[in-house]
């Protein structure tokens, strides 16, 4: 690993874990305080969205349907900060129905899932997320 003298690295470390802390507070402000004003979002199996506005319609649409908290995060960098991973285990209520989705009454799921960021002057220019949507949907039925 190239140490490069500004600590871009950690930085960028520090941005993904603060995202996922907001996260698990239920801060979707925080949360969005941490984004480009045009953050790429990439919905897994799903379409693309751009912006800060977009993502924060995206964070309401979730919280209306879905109780979430994510364990056993692990955030890996690049050495230049500007692409990072995360790995986790996303542990879950189905509290209200999703559009195509089965219907919620309250279902517990445990799914492991991941991400993709791309870092650009301080902030998450973009983000990707992954899980295994027939994993999830096994467990709601």
């Amino acid at each position: 690993m190239k140490i490069d003298g500004t600590r871009t690295h950690d930085r960028a470390t520090e941005l993904i874990l603060a995202y996922y802390a907001a996260f698990n507070r239920g801060d979707w402000d925080g949360m969005l305080a941490l984004l480009d004003d045009e953050v790429v979002h990439d919905l897994n199996q799903g379409p693309r969205e751009t912006g800060r506005e977009a993502f924060a319609a995206f964070l309401q649409r979730m919280a209306r349907s879905y109780r979430e908290q994510l364990h056993d995060i692990v955030v890996m960098v690049s050495p230049d900060g500007a692409r990072a991973a995360a790995e986790y285990i996303v542990h879950g209520e189905y509290l209200a129905d999703d559009t195509g989705l089965p219907p919620a009454h309250g279902q517990k799921y445990m799914l492991p899932g991941g991400a993709f960021f791309e870092v650009r002057d301080g902030r998450i220019h973009r983000v990707t997320n992954y899980y295994n949507l027939e994993d999830w949907v096994a467990q709601v039925r």
